[in-house]
């Protein structure tokens, strides 16, 4: 079947499309591989929250856990889990191949209990990247305080950095500098810059959905107005950051030439949350070249049956200026509903990993009863 023309023309458009999912089931299945060939998708995001739904299906890890017979519970999962994104990589090899390792990339975070210790962070992050062994392999680091030292680190030492839970544009600008810092001293140490990449993890439909609650308590028609609004206007300012950094530090035209790639926009929670909303609305509103927008399958469904794809980033700076002004008159503060949404993204990924121990443990007690 060919490539749909919804997906095809939001990639002609500069977006790189990436599935917000993977489990054993959707990689023996094919549904990855067909999803390649048929709907533009040229990479893969995970998180706790991902691996809790794959690793709480009885039967598709069984035969692994035998394999591992009676391990500790976190090295079970680390098997389970660096066995599945390996496995992704290898599906991805000719995609990142073909795009120079800009794409076919497939990313795996470090324990979200790790997300306050720097530490620990590099260290694990250097763990995951030797066990997955691919170089489109990419690992996950959160943008908390203390995790931007580790993501310097982590790509001071050649290895691909995928940052999340990124929600403020303070945050981001940060982030920017660390992976800039990163990748000069991954230079330093003789790495090829060419084979490494790096995405910006900036999420969209939780601060919409945090925003809008405060709109419906002001209650007024003024307030009414600006629902759904935050959330776009937010990232397309992190869009207006990314040119404007890139384009201005001193340091990266040389690493640049060099061979180093621009580390990306990603925009992440691109499903729709308020039905009023349009399916694809976290998808059609922020098309621009140099952007990766991973999505869950249902969202990638509504943007192959009625996507539009076409850019809308360009010339909207101003106007998203405004809204964020306008909030800001109206008494909500983005910094207090980022900083609330940074605490909570850990706090749910620290429950999911509970979860996904909780689970594996009653894996390996099942199948070696």
């Amino acid at each position: 079947m060919a490539e749909n023309e919804n997906t095809q023309r939001t990639s002609d458009s500069g977006v790189s499309i990436w599935l917000d999912d993977l489990s054993r089931t959707r990689i023996e299945s094919g549904s990855l591989q067909k999803l390649i060939a048929e709907k533009n998708v040229v990479g893969v995001t995970t998180n706790p929250s991902i691996f809790q739904k794959a690793l709480s299906q009885v039967g598709p890890y069984d035969a692994q856990l035998k394999e591992l017979g009676k391990v500790d519970v976190e090295t079970a999962v680390r098997e389970l889990t660096t066995t599945d994104v390996r496995n992704a990589t290898d599906i991805f090899a000719d995609v990142a191949k073909n795009t120079n390792f800009v794409d076919g990339r497939v990313s795996i975070e470090v324990d979200p209990r790790l997300a306050h210790d720097t530490a620990n962070t590099e260290k694990q992050a250097v763990e995951l990247w030797e066990k997955v062994d691919r170089p489109n392999a990419m690992i996950k680091i959160p943008a908390t305080l203390e995790g931007l030292p580790a993501i310097t680190a982590t790509l001071s030492k050649g290895i691909s950095v995928n940052v999340t839970l990124i929600f403020s544009l303070e945050r981001y600008e940060q982030v920017i500098d660390a992976f800039i810092e990163g990748i000069a001293q991954a230079d330093k140490n003789g790495h090829d810059l060419s084979r490494m990449g790096s995405v910006a993890s900036f999420f969209v439909s939780r601060v919409d959905t945090a925003v809008d609650k405060l709109l419906e308590a002001n209650g007024s028609a003024e307030a009414k107005a600006r629902e759904g609004k935050a959330a776009v206007a937010n990232a397309r300012l992190a869009y207006e950051l990314f040119e404007k950094k890139f384009a201005e530090d001193p340091r990266w035209a040389d690493l640049e030439a060099k061979g180093a790639k621009k580390q990306r926009p990603l925009w992440a929670s691109t499903g729709t949350k308020n039905p009023a909303y349009s399916d694809c609305k976290y998808v059609d509103e922020l098309v621009a070249k140099n952007i990766v927008n991973t999505m869950p399958e249902k969202t990638l469904n509504a943007l192959a049956a009625h996507g539009n794809g076409k850019p809308s980033i360009v010339d909207t700076y101003e106007e998203s200026h405004e809204v964020m002004n306008k909030l800001a008159e109206l008494g909500i503060s983005i910094k207090d509903v980022t900083d609330k949404l940074e605490a909570d993204g850990v706090a749910a990924f620290i429950k999911s990993w509970d979860s996904v121990l909780s689970d594996v443990q009653s894996g390996i007690d099942r199948v070696n009863a």
